[in-house]
Formats: structure tokens, sequence, C-alpha cells
């Protein structure tokens, strides 16, 4: 199935629906969904989230239940 670009609040929802939290790579600006507890990810908000998509021009995709993150075209 090919990956077609999402809005935040569905991405929000998948994430709510799959126990996935948005999540960053200690010590980066590297983003990536998460379960939690992992010692190289930390949980953050949403707005964080969000703050450093757009800062990386990145957009979120999604295709067969899977969620990507990918630059802007």
């Amino acid at each position: 199935m090919p990956m077609k670009p999402i809005s935040l609040d569905r991405a929000m929802e998948i994430a709510d629906e799959k126990s996935l939290r948005p999540g960053k790579v200690r010590g980066t600006t590297e983003i990536e969904f998460t379960r939690g507890g992992s010692p190289r990810v930390e949980v953050i908000d949403w707005p964080e989230f969000e703050a450093i998509l757009n800062q990386k021009n990145l957009e979120i995709h999604e295709g067969g239940g899977f969620m990507k993150l990918m630059k802007k075209q």
C-alpha cells in the first residue's frame, strides 16, 4: 500500500489507537513514535513534536497501518 501524507490530528488518533507517543532521541532533535520505556528515546509532548516536524520540514505519512516521517515534497 502506498504511503500518503496525513495530518498531525490523524497521526495523534493512530498513535492513540496503537498506544504510541511522540518521542525524541535523547540529546538530538531526531523524532519518532515510541511506546516509551527505551532509555535512548524520551517521550515528548505533541506541541514539541509538531515544532520539530515544522523545523525539519517533515510530514507524517501513513500506509498499511504504519506511520513514517518523511521530508515534505
